[in-house]
């Protein structure tokens, strides 16, 4: 039978999400290796006793975060896409997740830049399972994208160019202007697929064989010459 968490279990889990929260704001506001465990104390309103008895150094404040947005990332993306079917759909899944996550929480982006910090080696191997765990999952959509026959292009290229368009949106952003991450999401995605779909492989194959063309008859004409 499954236990449930116990008030106090509760309220710990609360405060330290709360504690991370804070220190993601100090971490952006004076970058990781200017920022302090007291400034972290005073940004929280938690002692330096208290915060110690919830962790035990900056380090492990720095990988909490890190584990807690890309776990946070992973099990709405999974749940998510339980819930959706055709390959399409999965991809729009893919991009909307991300993009809902980072939108609603631009300072764990900007600490995720932070990782190269995690000096601790169980640290940096946990971090690295959980970012591996989403890069194939996205590896995984786009090689459902692919039509029969067809290359689709290089995966890994793929998926690391989505990422990058991803992550780049925090830092231009505008809640005022700029649509919804549903319409966001709607937008990036038809952008990516129009690189991989059918359509797209035909043209690049029209290009190669007119590059092919264009070189067979240099070669005749300079045979000739």
């Amino acid at each position: 039978m499954r236990r449930t968490p116990s008030g106090k279990a509760v309220a710990a889990s609360e405060k330290l999400r709360e504690i991370l929260r804070c220190a993601a704001v100090v971490f952006a506001e004076k970058g990781y290796e200017g920022a302090s465990i007291r400034d972290i104390s005073r940004k929280s309103g938690i002692s330096l006793a208290g915060l110690y008895y919830y962790v035990a150094s900056k380090q492990e404040i720095l990988y909490l975060i890190q584990r807690q947005t890309f776990g946070t990332i992973v099990e709405g993306l999974e749940k998510r896409l339980r819930e959706t079917g055709g390959p399409e759909e999965r991809l729009r899944a893919l991009v909307q997740n991300h993009l809902d996550y980072f939108l609603q929480h631009p300072l764990e982006m900007k600490v995720l830049s932070h990782e190269d910090r995690l000096r601790d080696a169980e640290f940096r191997r946990e971090v690295a399972l959980l970012k591996r765990k989403y890069f194939e999952i996205a590896m995984g959509i786009f090689k459902g994208l692919r039509r029969p026959g067809g290359r689709g292009g290089n995966a890994r290229v793929a998926v690391l160019s989505l990422f990058g368009m991803m992550n780049w949106v925090p830092m231009w952003y505008r809640r005022e202007t700029d649509p919804p991450a549903e319409e966001m999401a709607e937008e990036m995605a038809g952008i990516f697929l129009n690189g991989v779909n059918e359509k797209a492989e035909e043209n690049r194959r029209g290009r190669s064989s007119r590059t092919a063309h264009l070189w067979k008859q240099e070669q005749r004409e300079r045979a000739v010459g």
